[in-house]
């Protein structure tokens, strides 16, 4: 008898569970045809999407300044009053914004411990750079919408934070096994060639959430190439790396009348500065954004965000 009593319970037990998950998935979806009637069709549907499709993943409570990012980035919260008043940075550059992000033109590089990583595999590096321009075909691309006519072009290892299909990895396994630590962002990582006598002209990047780090592979030898970020200066040395805030006016020049200026170049989230909620968070949105854009047909598979 008390089997039976046992077996009866169990199918009530089952039978509320599966009523409560019933009445969840008709929450859910209640909740759901709710935020799809309240979108304004005269406004972008991803930024009113998404605040409710990352509160079902993450605690609204450990992500605030996301939301903040997104309210920004729908055009409902504007720059704080210190990027406005800066000079170095111009504003109305800045596309992706958080609060609460301390700012500099060129950052302590020893915060960021893939950097000595990079330092001490120099060499390593180097000969891996070589066995890519030598095996792997003409990767150079130009990665910028930008006119730059300046002979700066990239072998892109990395793109959209992501890695490339088909790119032959094996011809750089120490180079890739770093950057495969660091939490790339929606830019490039890869080596950047620069032309003798020319340079990236001035102008600004818009998203203050991003870090930029160099490191000479193959600089000229009277290390005359330079990069000039807000009011500061800087030069390329081989096997030394930098690290700078794009928000930031800058240019470079590589006044050498010979030689090309290589650097690796590697865009990254400033990890230093999020939450690991938050930079998972904007990782998320970003993924996120470039599936909506290519469903929207806006972008290819891979294309630039």
């Amino acid at each position: 008898g008390g089997g039976g009593k046992k077996g009866g319970q169990k199918k009530k037990d089952a039978a509320k569970a599966a009523k409560d998950d019933a009445i969840k998935k008709q929450a859910v979806m209640t909740d759901v045809n709710a935020i799809v009637d309240s979108i304004d069709d005269e406004q972008d549907p991803f930024w009113q999407l998404l605040p409710h499709i990352l509160n079902t993943e993450f605690n609204p409570a450990d992500i605030q300044r996301v939301h903040g990012f997104i309210r920004f980035s729908a055009g409902e919260q504007g720059l704080t009053q210190d990027i406005v008043d800066d000079p170095m940075r111009p504003h109305e550059d800045i596309h992706a914004f958080m609060e609460g992000i301390a700012a500099a033109p060129f950052r302590d590089k020893g915060l960021y411990p893939f950097v000595k990583e990079l330092e001490d595999n120099y060499d390593t590096i180097k000969e891996e750079f070589r066995v890519l321009s030598e095996q792997a075909g003409d990767r150079f691309q130009s990665v910028t919408s930008m006119n730059y006519k300046s002979g700066w072009k990239t072998l892109v290892l990395f793109f959209n934070g992501h890695k490339i299909d088909g790119f032959p990895y094996d011809l750089c396994p120490v180079t890739t096994s770093i950057l495969d630590k660091v939490p790339v962002a929606g830019r490039i990582a890869g080596f950047n060639r620069q032309a003798p006598d020319s340079g990236i002209p001035l102008h600004s990047d818009g998203n203050n959430m991003w870090l930029t780090c160099q490191m000479g592979v193959d600089v000229p030898s009277d290390e005359s190439a330079w990069i000039r970020v807000g009011e500061d200066k800087a030069h390329w040395s081989n096997g030394q790396a930098i690290v700078y805030d794009t928000t930031f006016e800058h240019e470079t020049y590589n006044p050498n009348e010979e030689d090309d200026r290589v650097v690796l170049h590697v865009d990254f989230w400033n990890f230093e500065a999020l939450t690991p909620t938050e930079l998972r968070a904007m990782q998320r949105v970003y993924e996120l954004r470039e599936a909506f854009l290519q469903a929207e047909g806006l972008i290819e598979p891979g294309g630039k965000l």
